[in-house]
């Protein structure tokens, strides 16, 4: 006769106890990560925003006045748009007369798609530019940027990463990095922000030019923005003897104003320049206008009389050296898509 085993005989399964269940603010491992662990959750509990990038503190301000956007002489840029997902388009550019530049031809390309942005470009004198953007996740993006030219002192390549984390930003890049001596130029920055309308930084800078010299220079940030986001002030202090302040504020959905304060006061210089601007959208139209303390007003007006072809006019006055400058430019857009692959309703 087959045994019968005890438990089989009482009818009673051994019972074994529980462990009790482990603390999501616990681990046994190491002590410092429950304080890590409270840490994280106090952040998340408060809710603060993103406080944006350094790279981008002043990026309202530049969008409002001239100093990307002025140029003089005649331009023209023709854009042929070949793929709309992913994102593929060439274009041609085209300036002559201009003052301070030299007359040239540029031929670009762009790719995109909802992780990858590829740039690149190549002028008349063979000189070659490029731009890689590689976002690795949401809050992970790696940048690589190079210039090529005939001329070895222009030659240039620049690494870059950048973390976007909840409530703080970390970007870190190198210029023309060697690592056998570690010369180039390096630069690392921090964003915080400490309420939900302050946000504090810093940056350092470390310039290598040879294994046996080096120059840090450390810039301190501050950023304040409005409860309704309408306007923006920004800081930026070197301890050597350089402030930069800016305030943007939306006026309007269509007028922007923007104003820029820079002061540099060390013992071989002592300067100051001021810069007011603003920004007016019209509905087939955008008009800028900037005035600053050494005497120059600047005004461009970009009218797009379709939505493939925009007419520019800019000009400036320097009342101090009793000069002036004018350009004018168009911009062409075409493209071999249809309606249905623009997004746009089927045509009928």
């Amino acid at each position: 006769m087959a045994s019968i085993s005890h438990s089989e005989k009482g009818g009673d399964i051994p019972h074994t106890p529980s462990l009790p269940p482990k603390s999501s603010y616990f681990n046994p491992i190491s002590p410092f990560t429950d304080v890590y662990d409270r840490f994280n959750q106090w952040r998340t509990d408060l809710g603060l925003p993103h406080p944006g990038t350094v790279e981008n503190l002043q990026k309202e301000v530049k969008a409002t006045h001239l100093t990307n956007y002025i140029f003089d002489g005649a331009r023209a840029d023709l854009t042929k748009s070949l793929s709309a997902n992913p994102l593929f388009q060439v274009t041609h550019s085209f300036a002559l007369g201009s003052q301070t530049m030299p007359s040239s031809y540029n031929f670009g390309a762009i790719f995109a798609n909802q992780s990858i942005f590829l740039q690149g470009g190549v002028d008349h004198d063979g000189n070659v530019n490029a731009r890689l953007n590689q976002g690795w996740s949401e809050k992970n993006v790696t940048k690589v940027q190079a210039q090529f030219s005939s001329q070895a002192s222009q030659n240039m390549i620049q690494l870059e990463h950048d973390y976007a984390g909840q409530d703080f930003s970390i970007n870190a890049k190198a210029i023309n990095p060697w690592p056998a001596d570690l010369t180039g130029i390096y630069v690392g920055s921090y964003l915080q922000s400490f309420t939900k309308n302050i946000a504090l930084g810093v940056e350092t800078l470390l310039q290598r030019p040879s294994p046996d010299m080096a120059e840090l220079t450390t810039s301190y940030l501050a950023k304040y923005t409005s409860n309704e986001k309408n306007w923006i002030a920004t800081a930026q202090i070197q301890p050597q003897g350089a402030v930069q302040a800016t305030y943007w504020q939306k006026l309007s959905e269509k007028v922007e104003v923007a104003a820029d304060l820079q002061l540099v006061a060390t013992p071989s210089r002592r300067d100051a320049l001021a810069t007011l601007g603003a920004k007016y959208d019209l509905r087939l139209a955008t008009f800028r206008a900037q005035v600053d303390s050494t005497g120059k007003v600047a005004a461009l007006l970009e009218q797009r009389f379709t939505p493939a072809f925009a007419f520019l006019v800019s000009g400036e006055i320097d009342h101090f050296k009793n000069a002036a400058k004018v350009g004018v430019g168009v911009m062409i857009e075409s493209t071999t898509l249809t309606p249905e692959e623009m997004g746009m309703p089927p045509q009928v």
